[in-house]
């Protein structure tokens, strides 16, 4: 049986891990170092990072950034992903939004088979690693199915706003999570009140200034970018970068720019979205969009299908008059945290993570 496959970050680059003295222009002699000593310790071990896709969500993201970092503090890490189809994505994106409130009623049928894949994906796992750090609700049950007694330590990193889940479905996974030896969460109120495991943490997540995301871009170069995919860039631009997902509010997102459109005609709006492999609900919520923006050439839908990558997102959010994110739920908001990087005005939904980010003062940016 082959095992679950490795997601080569870094490889293309002929890498296998970042400099870390690139960083220290933003993280400061001081932090470069107590980074290192704290790692002097950890040389050597071996961590596995487990999720549901190598592209189109924050998750992959974190993880395509963060295991160079791990291999340049020599921890050998590997980013492994798990089996599934479309029916085992379809369950799991409805788990992703009943756990932050969605209504959703289990049948024996849906609980077997989302047991039945993560048994599949633990009889492909390799088991020769210290840490597994598993990612989300997907593969969540895998730990259950690891007949590996205590020779492993497993970490569940829930990077959802899971602070009023729904009960149902909470109740099922809570039964594989207390089998972990600890849990990751972005901030405190995401703590489900019943989960009982020896050590949770809480951890924000960051952007890294060094990715193409983030990096500087000249102003020419963002101008050409946007302008080849139809912008005019004499007139003002709205932007949302976000999954084609219910809870980014897509159509609040176009309903808002039609008022700001009464008052200002010549306003534009760009959608941007990338489309995840454990995400089969995302090609309706695009249908819905496309179908708005059918009769109206100032609406810019684009997708990674289409040519948008990590360079043109950069170039967009530098572009943009004003950064929306209409979150309904959120977990952090790394794109919040991205167009802040670039000095870019925002207004956001006062949902999950994207408040801590707002300097005080400018609450008045964040809307119900």
């Amino acid at each position: 049986m082959h095992p679950l496959p490795k997601v080569a970050v870094g490889r293309h680059l002929s890498s296998e891990s970042v400099n870390l003295d690139n960083y220290r222009s933003w993280a400061g002699d001081a932090l470069t170092e107590e980074i290192r000593q704290l790692c002097k310790d950890l040389h050597g071990l071996r961590v596995c990072n487990l999720n549901a896709t190598a592209t189109g969500g924050g998750v992959a993201e974190l993880l395509s950034r963060m295991i160079p970092v791990y291999l340049a503090l020599g921890i050998e890490a590997d980013w492994r992903l798990i089996y599934g189809d479309k029916e085992f994505f379809t369950i799991t994106k409805s788990f992703h939004n009943a756990l932050q409130g969605g209504t959703l009623h289990l049948t024996d049928a849906t609980e077997q088979a989302y047991l039945e894949r993560n048994r599949q994906s633990a009889e492909m796992l390799p088991d020769d690693y210290d840490i597994f750090i598993v990612h989300d609700p997907q593969p969540a049950a895998i730990r259950h199915f690891m007949n590996s007694g205590n020779k492993h330590k497993w970490i569940w990193r829930c990077h959802i706003d899971s602070s009023a889940p729904n009960s149902e479905v909470w109740e099922f996974l809570r039964t594989y999570i207390q089998e972990y030896d600890a849990a990751v969460f972005t901030m405190k109120a995401f703590q489900p009140g019943d989960l009982n495991l020896d050590r949770i943490v809480f951890i924000p997540p960051a952007i890294d200034p060094a990715a193409t995301k983030n990096m500087e871009l000249p102003t020419d170069v963002c101008h050409r970018a946007i302008g080849e995919m139809g912008v005019d860039l004499h007139r003002p631009l709205l932007l949302q970068v976000a999954r084609f997902d219910p809870w980014k509010d897509p159509l609040g997102v176009i309903e808002a720019y039609r008022l700001v459109k009464k008052a200002r005609p010549e306003v534009q709006l760009a959608m941007l979205g990338a489309m995840a492999g454990d995400d089969p609900e995302a090609w309706g919520i695009l249908d819905q969009i496309n179908a708005e923006a059918v009769d109206d050439p100032d609406l810019h839908v684009l997708t990674n299908l289409t040519g948008v990558g990590s360079m043109e997102v950069n170039a967009f959010q530098r572009t943009a008059d004003v950064v929306l994110q209409k979150s309904l739920r959120e977990g952090f908001g790394l794109v919040v945290a991205e167009a802040f990087w670039k000095t870019r005005p925002v207004v956001a939904g006062h949902a999950g993570g994207i408040p801590m980010q707002f300097p005080a003062g400018y609450e008045d940016c964040l809307v119900e």
